[in-house]
C-alpha cells in the first residue's frame, strides 16, 4: 500500500472518544432493600446497638452542656465582679497596705487605677439564717469605667417635707439622707444585685463581722449578675469590717502601649512597693477558674464515653453475627457483579445509619438530661465547684455535631471488621457452605502487645496536667484484652475437654463452644467491655471511698467543732478572737480545745489558691494523714507539711525550703517586724482530700509568731468521758450560749460533732460519684443487652443444627440444656476475662489517673463480695438469654429447616 494512503486511514482532526458513563453505585439501592430488611426483621437487637450509641452520646453530651453552661454562668459572674482592666494587683495573701494605690495611680504609665476591696461575709435572714455574700468596696468616682455593672444606682428618693426651722436658726441642713450624690460615699448604705435583693429584710441588711452583726441600709441596686452582691464605699467597708488601711486588689488601666512586665518590673524598684503584690490579668482568672474543675469535667466526660465505647463493642458483635449470618448473601451479591470493596462500604454503610440514629436521639436525649440536671442539681453535678447557682442552659450547634460525630465515629469504628469480614468473603467457598468468613484469629497476635503498650503508657507523665496517656493505656489493655479473648477462650475449654467425655450433653457443650471459640469471643465482647468498666469502676470508687473513710479518722479526732466561717475565702472576716477560744475552754466538760486559722493563699497566677491551715500540731505524726516519714528541721527554721497536691503544683520537696510561701506571708500590715527572713522547710507530705490544689499546714503558735494574726476560724473540742462528765448537747449549748453573747442574740455559729461530720462527708462523697454509678449501671445494662443480641443472634441461626440433633434423638429439654451450657460456659468465661481486665483498669485508675487528675493518692481495696455478685448476675443472665432464645429456635421449624440442606 503506497505511502499516502495511511493519511486517509489518519482523519487531520481529533475525533472524540465515546465512552459509556459510569454506572450509579449500587450501595443507596442496597442499603434501602437489603440492609433495611434486615435492620426490620431483628429490630429489637438493632435497637439495642442503636441504644447503646444514643446513651453514650447522651450521657457525654449532657454532662458537656452542664459543664459549658456551668463555666459560661460562672465566667460570666466573674466579669462582671471583676470588669476588664487591663492588669489586677493582687497580693498572694490577699490583702495589701492602701498605700500602695498611691503609687499605682500616680505612676506615668496608668491611665486609670481602681482601688477594691473585696470582704466574703454572711448576711443573717429574717428566720435567723445565714446565706453567703460578697461585699465589694468600691471608689464611684474611678470604678465605674472598669467595672460598669458594679456602679451604684441610687433608689429614688422622695421629696423632703419643707422644715418650719430656717437653716441658719438650726444650723445646716442634712443632706445626706436625701442628694442621690452623697449617698454614694454615706457610711452603712449598701447597693445589692438582684441575687443580694432577694435576702434583703426590707430596706435593711444584717452582715456579719466576726461575732458581731453590722446593719446596714439598702440604697439602690447594680446591675451585676451572678450570686449575691453587696457594692460600697470603700472607706465604709473598711470601717464597717474593720478593715482600715487595707486593699483586696487595684484595677489598673494602661496607656496604650505599656507592657505589663515593664510596668511591672517598675513598681518593683519602687522603694515603697510591697513585695507580696503582683501582676493578675483577666485571662488568667479565667484560667484559675477553668483551672478549679478542669480534671473533674474531664473525668466526668471521659467516664460518660464508656458507654459509648460499650456502644461500639455491641455494634460490632451485633454486626459481626449478621454478616456471618448473611454470609451466603453477600457471597451472592459479590457473584452478581458487588464487589469487595463495594461489600465492606456496604457494611459500614449500615454502622454509619445505627451511628447517625443513635446518635441523634442521644443528642436529644442528652439535651433533656442536661436541662433536667441543671434545674434539680445545678451545675456542679456533685462537685461544688460552682456553688448552688443553677444557670440556664446554653446550647450550642457546634458541640452537638462534635458529639454527633463521635456517636457516628464509635459506630463506624465497630463496624470496621465486620466490614472487612464481609470485603474477604471467599464467595464459592461460602456459597457451598464450606466456610463464610475469615475469623478474626490473627488479632490474637497483637493482643498481647497491644496490652504491654498499654502498661507501658500507664507510666507516662501527664499531658497538659491531664492523664491522657493513662486514659489510652485503658483503651489498649481493654481491646488487647477482648483481641486475646478467643485464645482465652480456647484454653479454658481445653481443660474443660479432658474432663467432658463422660457424659455426651456435657462433651457436646464443651466441644461445641470449643470449635466456634471465635464466634464465642465475639458473642462476649460487649460484656467483657463492659463489665471490665463497671469492675474498675467498683474498685475505684470502694477504695477511694475506703480511704476517705481512714482519712476522716485522722483529720477529724476531736468530739465536737465549732466554726463561723463557711468557706476559707471569709476567714479574714468571719472568725473567733482567743478570747472566746479561751471562754470555750473554760465551759465545764471541756478537755481541750485546738484552733485552727484558715487562709487562702495565691502563690501562682496560672493555678487556683492554696489553703494555708495554722492548727494546733503537737504530734504530726498523729495529726495528720502523713505520706512516709518526717523530715527533722533545723533550729530556727519553721516547719511545714504539704498535701500531695503541692509536691506536684508547685513543686514542694521534703526537706527543702519552700520560698513561695515566706513572699505570701510578708508582714505588711501591722504584723511583727523582722520576720520576713523566715525559712519554711517541708518537713512532711501529707493527704488531703478536701482540697485539691494544695494545702500547707503549719503549727498556729508558729504562724501567730510570724504573722501577728491571732484570728480563728474553727475550733476542735476535746471533753471529758466517764460518770459524772456533762453530755455532748449540754456542752453545744453552752457554746451556743457564749456565742450569742458575744454576738447580742445572733446564732453566727455551726457545730457539729465528729459523727456528724464523717456522714456529711460521706454523703458529700457518695452525691459527687452518683453520676459514676449512673454510668457504671449503664455500662452494666449495655452490655447485657450486648449479651442477649449476639446469643439470640446466633441460636437463631443455628436452627439446622438443632434439627439435626432432633433427627439424632435429642429431646428439646436437652437441646435446650446444650444452649444453655454453652451460653453459661461462655459468660462463665467472659466474666473471668471481664473481672481480670477490670483489676488491671482499677490499678491504672486508682495508681496513675487520680494522682495525676486531682493529686492524691489512695490504698487499694477490692470489694470481692460485690465483684462476685456483679459476675454471678451476668453468668446468670447470658445463661437465661440463651436458653430463652433457644426455646424460639429450637421448635419445629428447626426439624423443618435440614429439609434446606437436601
Amino acid at each position: 500500500m503506497p505511502e499516502s494512503s495511511g493519511t486517509l486511514l489518519t482523519p487531520p482532526y481529533p475525533v472524540p472518544t465515546l465512552t459509556a458513563p459510569p454506572p450509579p453505585s449500587p450501595l443507596p439501592a442496597l442499603l434501602r432493600s437489603f440492609s433495611m430488611q434486615e435492620l426490620r426483621q431483628h429490630a429489637w437487637r438493632s435497637a439495642a446497638a442503636c441504644g447503646a450509641v444514643m446513651l453514650g452520646v447522651a450521657l457525654a453530651f449532657a454532662v458537656h452542656l452542664i459543664n459549658a453552661s456551668a463555666l459560661s454562668e460562672f465566667a460570666s459572674a466573674v466579669r462582671a465582679v471583676n470588669g476588664q482592666p487591663d492588669l489586677e494587683l493582687r497580693a498572694a495573701n490577699g490583702r495589701f497596705a492602701e498605700s500602695a494605690y498611691a503609687i499605682v495611680a500616680n505612676h506615668p504609665d496608668v491611665a486609670l487605677a481602681s482601688p477594691v476591696l473585696e470582704i466574703s461575709t454572711m448576711v443573717v435572714l429574717a428566720d435567723g439564717s445565714r446565706k453567703p455574700i460578697k461585699v465589694l468596696g468600691l471608689d464611684a468616682l474611678v470604678a465605674g469605667e472598669i467595672t460598669p455593672g458594679l456602679m451604684p444606682m441610687p433608689m429614688p428618693m422622695p421629696m423632703p417635707m419643707p422644715s418650719s426651722t430656717p437653716a441658719s436658726a438650726g444650723g445646716a441642713a442634712d443632706t445626706s439622707g436625701t442628694d442621690p450624690r452623697f449617698v454614694l460615699f454615706a457610711p452603712n448604705r449598701v447597693f445589692l444585685n438582684a441575687g443580694a435583693s432577694q435576702l434583703a429584710t426590707g430596706e435593711r441588711l444584717q452582715l456579719q463581722a466576726g461575732l458581731q452583726l453590722r446593719s446596714v441600709s439598702v440604697a439602690g441596686t447594680v446591675s451585676a449578675q451572678g450570686g449575691a452582691i453587696a457594692v460600697m464605699d470603700i472607706g465604709a467597708a473598711q470601717d464597717l469590717f474593720g478593715r482600715t488601711g487595707e486593699l483586696t486588689r487595684i484595677d489598673t488601666r494602661l496607656r496604650a502601649g505599656v507592657r505589663v512586665d515593664a510596668f511591672m518590673q517598675g513598681l518593683r524598684a519602687h522603694p515603697a512597693w510591697p513585695p507580696e503584690v503582683h501582676a493578675d490579668t483577666p485571662e488568667a482568672a479565667g484560667h484559675r477558674l477553668a483551672e478549679l474543675s478542669r480534671a473533674y469535667r474531664v473525668n466526668l466526660l471521659a467516664l460518660a464515653m464508656v458507654a459509648l465505647f460499650t456502644g461500639a463493642f455491641l455494634v460490632f458483635s451485633m454486626l459481626s453475627l449478621s454478616v456471618h449470618r448473611r454470609a451466603p448473601q453477600f457471597a451472592l451479591l459479590g457473584v452478581l457483579g458487588l464487589t469487595p470493596r463495594e461489600r465492606m462500604h456496604l457494611v459500614l454503610g449500615e454502622s454509619a445509619l445505627l451511628g447517625l440514629l443513635g446518635s441523634a436521639l442521644g443528642i436529644a436525649l442528652g439535651t433533656g438530661l442536661a436541662a433536667l440536671a441543671l434545674r434539680l442539681l445545678g451545675g456542679d453535678l456533685g462537685g461544688a465547684y460552682f456553688g448552688t447557682n443553677r444557670p440556664a442552659l446554653q446550647w450550642h450547634l457546634a458541640g452537638a455535631l462534635l458529639y454527633l460525630g463521635l456517636g457516628v465515629m464509635a459506630a463506624l469504628v465497630g463496624g470496621w471488621w465486620p466490614a472487612r469480614h464481609a470485603q474477604g468473603l471467599a464467595l464459592a467457598q461460602t456459597l457451598k457452605g464450606l466456610g463464610s468468613a475469615s475469623q478474626p484469629g490473627h488479632w490474637q497476635r497483637f493482643g498481647v502487645l497491644i496490652m504491654l503498650l498499654g502498661v507501658g503508657l500507664s507510666f507516662a507523665p501527664p499531658i497538659w496536667g491531664l492523664p491522657v496517656a493513662a486514659y489510652v493505656a485503658v483503651a489498649l489493655l481493654l481491646l488487647g484484652g477482648i483481641a486475646t479473648l478467643p485464645a482465652l477462650v480456647g484454653w479454658l475449654l481445653n481443660l474443660l475437654a479432658a474432663r467432658a467425655n463422660r457424659r455426651a450433653l456435657t462433651m457436646l457443650v464443651v466441644e461445641r463452644a470449643r470449635r466456634v471459640r471465635a464466634s464465642a469471643a465475639v458473642a462476649v465482647s460487649g460484656v467483657v467491655a463492659s463489665l471490665a468498666l463497671a469492675v474498675a469502676l467498683t474498685v475505684m470508687v470502694g477504695s477511694f471511698r475506703d480511704s476517705v473513710a481512714h482519712w476522716l479518722d485522722t483529720v477529724v479526732p476531736a468530739d465536737l467543732y465549732v466554726r463561723t466561717a463557711t468557706s476559707s475565702s471569709a476567714g479574714d472576716t468571719l472568725f473567733f478572737t482567743p478570747a472566746f477560744a479561751q471562754e470555750v475552754a473554760a465551759i465545764g466538760g471541756v478537755r481541750s480545745v485546738s484552733t485552727q486559722r484558715n487562709l487562702p493563699l495565691l502563690l501562682a497566677t496560672d493555678k487556683p489558691t492554696v489553703a494555708l491551715l495554722a492548727r494546733t500540731l503537737n504530734n504530726p505524726q498523729q495529726d495528720l494523714p502523713l505520706v512516709g516519714e518526717l523530715h527533722p528541721v533545723a533550729a530556727g527554721q519553721v516547719p511545714i507539711y504539704v498535701s500531695e497536691a503541692m509536691v506536684d503544683l508547685h513543686q514542694a520537696r521534703l526537706g527543702a525550703p519552700f520560698v513561695p510561701l515566706t513572699t505570701a506571708l510578708d508582714p505588711a500590715l501591722g504584723t511583727l517586724p523582722g520576720s520576713t527572713g523566715t525559712v519554711f522547710v517541708v518537713a512532711g507530705i501529707w493527704r488531703d482530700y478536701v482540697r485539691q490544689f494544695g494545702s500547707i499546714a503549719m503549727d498556729s503558735q508558729d504562724f501567730a509568731r510570724i504573722t501577728g494574726d491571732q484570728r480563728i476560724n474553727e475550733l476542735a473540742l476535746s471533753l471529758h468521758r466517764g460518770p459524772g462528765a456533762p453530755p455532748p448537747e449540754q456542752i453545744e449549748k453552752a457554746v451556743r450560749a457564749l456565742a450569742a453573747a458575744h454576738s447580742g442574740g445572733g446564732n453566727l455559729i455551726e457545730m457539729a460533732s465528729a459523727t456528724q461530720l464523717r456522714d456529711l462527708s460521706m454523703r458529700i462523697f457518695d452525691r459527687s460519684f452518683a453520676v459514676t454509678y449512673w454510668l457504671q449501671a449503664v455500662a452494666i445494662v449495655i452490655g447485657l443487652f450486648g449479651v442477649a443480641a449476639s446469643f439470640s443472634a446466633q441460636v437463631l441461626a443455628r436452627r439446622r443444627e438443632f434439627g439435626l440433633l432432633a433427627h439424632l434423638g435429642l429431646t428439646r429439654r436437652q437441646i435446650l440444656t446444650v444452649v444453655a451450657g454453652e451460653g453459661a460456659a461462655w459468660t462463665s468465661i467472659g466474666a473471668v476475662a471481664g473481672l481480670g481486665l477490670g483489676l488491671a483498669v482499677s490499678v491504672v485508675l486508682i495508681h496513675v489517673v487520680n494522682p495525676q487528675s486531682f493529686h492524691w493518692t489512695m490504698d487499694m481495696s477490692v470489694p470481692w463480695a460485690r465483684l462476685l455478685g456483679l459476675c454471678a448476675a451476668v453468668v446468670i443472665a447470658g445463661t437465661l438469654t440463651a436458653w430463652l432464645a433457644a426455646r424460639a429456635a429450637a421448635g419445629r421449624d428447626a426439624v423443618m429447616a435440614v429439609k434446606e440442606d437436601w
